[in-house]
């Protein structure tokens, strides 16, 4: 029986139901969605870990593909990520207790002098779905609020975010500043955004540039992999 929910669980992050109200991509699609699901797996016993990754992870790998695939759009993507980000709020708890751990703290701001926000919250929206304890910063953040933010909180990765030639400059700067205030090598930096690219990612000693929000997972956690 636990197996079938978690297979139900699956099914309605992929068809982006967060409640029994919600109507999925397939119309048919009806009884508890992700939320109830949840937490009936929760009193069936089945733990939090296998909850994330067997049920919600693999939902929104199923997501990925079919976005990249161009099955999916963009509001189909983020229905299924605001499904798994309200069930992880109710995993998170559990999880603390039990000793057990998300995949790490991430921060993301859009950089000093740049408005632009709106791939900046897919970004942001997609992670917290898929495990990460995320903080977004906001839009136009100076530099020094980054700096005492990595210094204060110690997040495991920082996102930067720029969608003009005129402001991916400033990408630069919170490199430069995080270096010297010694903190550079306590976090792991990737880049987004229509004005930059991998070139760019290397030439200001980024550790990767993500071209889109599934793009943005994929890196984080192949960075991660290094990360020591």
């Amino acid at each position: 029986m636990s197996d079938e929910v978690i297979a139900l669980l699956r099914e309605n992050v992929i068809q982006g139901r967060k409640t029994a109200e919600d109507e999925g991509i397939d119309a048919e699609l009806s009884g508890p969605g992700v939320l109830e699901l949840t937490s009936l797996a929760l009193e069936k016993g089945v733990p939090p870990s296998v909850i994330i990754e067997d049920g919600l992870t693999a939902g929104m790998g199923v997501v990925g593909e079919k976005f990249s695939s161009k099955e999916f759009f963009i509001p189909d993507m983020l229905a299924s990520a605001e499904a798994v980000g309200a069930a992880m709020e109710v995993l998170k708890p559990l999880l603390e207790g039990t000793g057990a751990h998300g995949k790490g703290k991430f921060a993301i701001a859009t950089v000093k002098g740049d408005i632009h926000d709106i791939g900046k919250n897919i970004v942001a929206i997609l992670f917290k779905g898929s495990g990460y304890d995320v903080t977004d910063l906001g839009i136009d953040v100076p530099t020094e609020k980054i700096v005492q933010y990595v210094r204060e909180e110690k997040p495991d990765y920082l996102g930067l975010s720029a969608l003009l030639t005129t402001t991916m400059v400033v990408m630069a700067e919170v490199i430069e500043a995080l270096k010297a205030a010694g903190l550079r090598q306590s976090v792991r930096i990737v880049i987004g955004g229509a004005a930059v690219s991998e070139e760019y990612a290397k030439e200001i000693g980024a550790d990767a540039y993500c071209a889109d929000a599934f793009a943005a997972i994929r890196v984080l956690e192949s960075v991660g992999e290094t990360k020591g």
